[in-house]
């Protein structure tokens, strides 16, 4: 029997169904066989006793080299995935964020670039859409057969946020061609009363910037 690259012996090894103790073996950079005494198969051993082996873990929300405010997010595709990967993370999924009078094509190739010859491990990107222009709606259905499923409008911030009606029939298109849209989802309009309020009553330390969107049961807005 030809011999695995590694096997990795007496781990516990923990699936989406099942825990249980089993060698695991690996060829290049694949599982290749899990079952008991691997271990005169392979190549080099690696003892895992009394550890669990789990899957490599997918973080589905990064923002990595971000320009946001007139600041950059701390964390580039090489220093931040390096965290990931000492986490147990092998595959994240950036926000690409769309600049004002940019394709969706155009916003992708920008991240690529900023991951190119960084990324340590696995990446996607989730889309961000600020400027749904009617040819960036026609762009959708492209980007989701190209492997970008997912986009994310906003209902505030200016600069970010969209219309309801851009919202609904961003929807509609992303639903139609097997996609999804995650929703940064507050009333902009509300969250403006409040701050001007908060600012009106000199209250201005960060702890006021959760306060100024609190969960509805906890603020009373209107009289009576």
């Amino acid at each position: 029997m030809k011999k695995f690259d590694l096997v990795i012996t007496k781990g516990t090894i923990v699936t989406a169904s099942d825990i249980f103790q089993a060698d695991l073996a690996i060829q290049g950079d694949k599982i290749a066989a899990i079952g008991p005494s691997l271990a005169p198969f392979g190549n080099r051993l690696m003892d895992a006793g009394g550890k669990y082996l789990f899957p490599g873990g997918i973080d589905v929300h990064t923002h990595l080299d971000m320009p946001s405010g007139g600041i950059v997010t701390s964390d580039d595709f090489y220093t931040g995935t390096v965290a990931a990967a000492c986490g147990g993370t092998t595959t994240i999924i950036d926000f690409a964020n769309q600049s004002p009078g940019e394709s969706l094509e155009e916003t992708v190739d920008i991240w690529h670039r900023k991951a190119e010859g960084k990324a340590v491990i696995d990446y996607s990107f989730h889309i961000t859409v600020c400027d749904m222009r009617d040819s960036v709606f026609n762009e959708i259905p492209d980007m989701i057969r190209r492997g970008y499923p997912s986009f994310k409008l906003f209902t505030t911030y200016d600069g970010l946020r969209v219309e309801d009606g851009v919202l609904i029939r961003a929807l509609k298109q992303t639903r139609e061609h097997g996609g999804i849209v995650c929703v940064h989802a507050e009333n902009h309009h509300m969250i403006q009363y409040l701050v001007k309020e908060l600012l009106t009553e000199g209250k201005t330390a960060p702890q006021y910037h959760a306060l100024s969107r609190p969960a509805w049961q906890n603020r009373k807005l209107w009289p009576g």
